[in-house]
């Protein structure tokens, strides 16, 4: 591994701008660290390790009332932190690549839809879009904004609770007792709702994966950018890329999964490393 975290910022620049003027087509990964810059809080710190308890499960939401009486209850007062989030140096940075021809696929483990805001369009939101709601009885799915009206209808003293935001939407509020909050059901059919993302312990869609496998089979190298990579469904892409012999770079501040599979490592916010990664292209295009 060629670990540059230790170096100065303008030789960790330089040796990204190599590896991308180096391999033309990019297959892009990106996590939480691409968000954190909007305001939407990660979920691991810099060792990769969890900063709270882990999220809901998909048994626990499709199996107990309880839970999901909990989870709607805390996405109905987090749900303003993404519904109100921009897309940030990274999103705007990574639409500009894909612009300039430099991206084959942007595969993101991210659910807010920024790299989409951005303008990025070869993209694959690998665990679903948080603003999409779906019914787990027809299917049918709906705006998350349009449910945050009725839960707001429904719930108003808790629509007044104001708590700290957490990843994906969620909020910290502990000490209330869940049982009195009213979720609606599907208004088409009376069904379940689920937001239409990957929980924990449910799979992601083969069709959306083996897309991702065919972009990266296309690809002369990967890019991994503010992923710690400690969820498999995004490392196995490293792990994939690696066995076909392509290299793998990663923009990341803290340990990863796979710190031992790069053939590039650089330890510096993503943002803006991106930016200036992309301003480095158009020099040596116009130089």
């Amino acid at each position: 591994m060629d670990d540059i975290a230790a170096a100065a910022p303008v030789s960790a620049l330089a040796a990204l701008a190599d590896f991308a003027t180096r391999h033309r087509r990019l297959f892009v990964l990106s996590g939480a660290g691409c968000s954190t810059e909007s305001g939407i809080p990660d979920y691991r710190d810099e060792k990769g390790d969890w900063k709270r308890p882990s999220p809901v499960t998909y048994q626990a939401f499709m199996g107990e009332e309880a839970t999901r009486k909990r989870y709607w209850a805390r996405s109905l007062i987090g749900w303003p932190t993404m519904a109100l989030a921009t897309p940030g140096p990274a999103h705007r940075a990574l639409a500009q690549l894909e612009a300039s021809g430099r991206v084959e696929l942007l595969l993101t483990q991210n659910v807010d839809g920024l790299h989409d805001a951005a303008g990025s369009r070869k993209t694959i939101d690998l665990h679903g879009r948080i603003d999409t709601v779906r019914c787990m009885a027809c299917e049918t799915c709906s705006p998350r904004s349009e449910l945050q009206i009725e839960l707001r209808r429904r719930n108003p003293a808790w629509a007044r609770l104001e708590a700290r935001a957490a990843p994906d939407g969620d909020a910290d509020i502990e000490g209330h007792d869940f049982s009195t909050f009213d979720v609606p059901p599907c208004s088409a059919c009376g069904g379940l709702l689920k937001p239409d993302v990957v929980f924990f312990g449910e799979g992601v869609p083969r069709d959306r994966v083996a897309a991702a496998f065919a972009a990266l089979s296309q690809a002369d190298a990967m890019l991994v950018i503010g992923s710690s990579l400690m969820v498999y469904s995004g490392f196995r892409f490293v792990q994939a890329a690696v066995a076909a012999g392509k290299p793998v770079a990663a923009v990341n501040l803290g340990r990863t999964r796979a710190d031992d599979l790069f053939e590039l490592k650089v330890e510096l916010p993503v943002g803006e490393t991106l930016s200036a990664l992309v301003q480095a292209l158009r020099h040596r295009v116009t130089a």
